[in-house]
């Protein structure tokens, strides 16, 4: 397949969705991001811009023996060279020249308001900018780019000037002219009509570059590629200053499911959910879990009815198989829970419920009335997969036996502000009784300590166990401090990941049972008799 021919998919994470609020990547991290763009098939990916900063010079360099890409250009963001100078003297246009990439992507006004205001000079001189820039790279070798900003602004302000510069640069050498959206205000009638406008009227290959201001950069982004579009540009996960660019994976994936335009490499859009979560751990940013197709919760079904009907049918109740992207289908077992619901969880943990309707029911009453209670178990899977052996092999396991423990917090001394935690856990494991005592940055942190170390003397695979999130929530907040809390804590052994819910009269309460929770089932895991 010919990713830089007939269609292009071009990735901008790296720059322009590098510019989200609270995202700093390094030049490690960016490097990382590329392998893992390229391992989803995007034709392109924008490195930065060369000269600009350090950061992003640097990736350049090192991108020349570091990066070995399969399917993507490494493309050079950059701008026109300045009013009143050439080209071929303009130290920015020599760092795009000297970059190392094959692309360039220039970005130029098109808004006759902003040459005027930001740039500072004529509408001539600003056409002849472009001119200039663009035919000299293109001399040099490189394949040109033009990010015409504030497109759709500039077209209704001054309709035949911002025409006229996608002409100058597209007559220059330029392969594509995409449309950017920079405010991010448009909609998707609005886009289309501008699109087939310029189309029709100059001829030019159009390229767009959507913001998400409105909620609508992947709505634009498809009608302009309705219209005539073909270069479509986004980050992954949506990333990007104030609201987000369009997700490039949403786009991509509407693309080829939706409408049939095979625009990746086949079967490279399958890996589409684990590069969107790879990519999100390499920017720390958490994935959404609401994120259409790759996220989280993108087939999970919670309702009964739903349950019911997908027993049936999964594509009853879902507009796709999610293999499609990579992604699984999960039931959220809830109050609204049905008997199809524990059903089908059952199954996904491997238990067969389907000929006891007596230990569904049974099951099925006992969620319902533990969230009454607070318990959640949608986002606890280990927590419902404890009380479903629990009911199936009519105990619940049990590889120590807490006697006792408790939590003191000593008040800070004079001229520390520090307060010391102090936990102690009495317990019998493996025959053996222990008193621990664990000190800790809080309370909840002494009593991992305390519990870990007292289960860790009778199994030692507890040394693996970390736990990696902890979220408190206040259900009934009109109580004040005598509120009841829900915990969920997450926990690791460096191979997966597992989550328990804790409910109690207090925050340390409900931290001691999802703790207790996260030790048990870990250990059952681990196939401890």
């Amino acid at each position: 397949m010919d990713l830089h021919g007939a269609f292009h998919v071009y990735d901008t994470t790296l720059r322009d969705g590098a510019q989200q609020e609270g995202l700093n990547l390094s030049v490690a991290d960016k490097l990382a991001i590329a392998r893992h763009l390229d391992g989803l098939g995007v034709g392109y990916i924008e490195g930065g811009w060369p000269g600009a900063n350090p950061k992003d010079t640097e990736f350049f360099r090192r991108a020349v023996t570091e990066l070995d890409l399969t399917h993507a250009k490494l493309a050079a963001f950059g701008s026109t060279r300045k009013a009143g100078t050439r080209a071929a003297d303009d130290p920015q246009v020599a760092a795009l020249r000297d970059s190392g990439a094959s692309v360039v992507t220039l970005v130029a006004k098109s808004h006759d308001r902003h040459v005027d205001l930001a740039l500072r000079t004529t509408l001539e001189e600003n056409l002849e900018m472009i001119r200039d820039t663009v035919s000299h790279l293109t001399a040099e070798g490189q394949q040109v780019f033009l990010d015409a900003e504030h497109f759709f602004d500039g077209y209704r302000a001054n309709r035949d000037y911002a025409l006229e510069v996608l002409r100058t640069g597209y007559e220059a050498g330029a392969d594509v002219v995409a449309l950017c959206d920079t405010n991010g205000g448009m909609l998707p009638g609005w886009v289309a009509d501008v699109v087939h406008d310029v189309v029709e009227t100059t001829g030019v290959r159009v390229g767009i570059h959507c913001h998400n201001d409105t909620g609508l950069a992947v709505a634009n982004t498809l009608a302009a590629v309705d219209a005539g579009a073909s270069h479509v540009q986004g980050c992954i996960n949506g990333y990007g200053e104030r609201t987000g660019n369009a997700d490039l994976v949403t786009v991509v994936a509407n693309l080829e499911l939706k409408l049939g335009q095979q625009v990746l490499p086949p079967g490279l859009l399958r890996e589409s959910t684990r590069i969107a979560h790879a990519v999100a751990e390499v920017t720390n940013v958490p994935p959404a879990s609401r994120q259409p197709y790759v996220g989280s919760s993108a087939f999970a079904h919670k309702a009964g009815l739903h349950a019911s009907a997908i027993k049936v049918d999964p594509d009853l109740y879902q507009h796709l198989d999610p293999v499609e992207v990579g992604n699984d289908m999960r039931l959220l077992v809830s109050d609204m829970a049905g008997r199809a619901t524990i059903e089908l969880k059952g199954r996904e943990l491997g238990f067969d419920l389907s000929g006891d309707r007596d230990l569904v029911t049974r099951v099925t009453d006992r969620v319902k009335a533990l969230e009454q209670q607070g318990f959640t178990f949608e986002a606890a899977d280990a927590s419902f997969e404890l009380l479903l052996v629990e009911e199936v092999e009519g105990t619940r396991p049990t590889y120590f036996e807490v006697e006792s423990w408790r939590v003191i917090t000593e008040a800070a001394l004079a001229g520390d502000e520090r307060a010391v935690c102090e936990a102690i856990v009495k317990l019998t494991a493996d025959g053996v009784r222990h008193v621990v005592v664990g000190e800790g940055n809080g309370p909840v942190n002494a009593l991992d300590h305390a519990l870990r170390d007292a289960i860790e003397r009778a199994y030692p695979e507890v040394a693996k166990f970390e736990l990696i999130d902890y979220k408190v929530r206040i259900l009934d907040q009109g109580h004040g401090t005598d509120a009841i809390t829900r915990v969920l804590i997450e926990t690791t052994d460096g191979a997966s990941t597992w989550v328990t819910v804790g409910v109690g009269a207090n925050v340390i309460e409900a931290s001691w049972g999802a703790l207790l929770d996260a030790f048990v089932f870990g250990l059952r895991r681990h196939h401890v008799a």
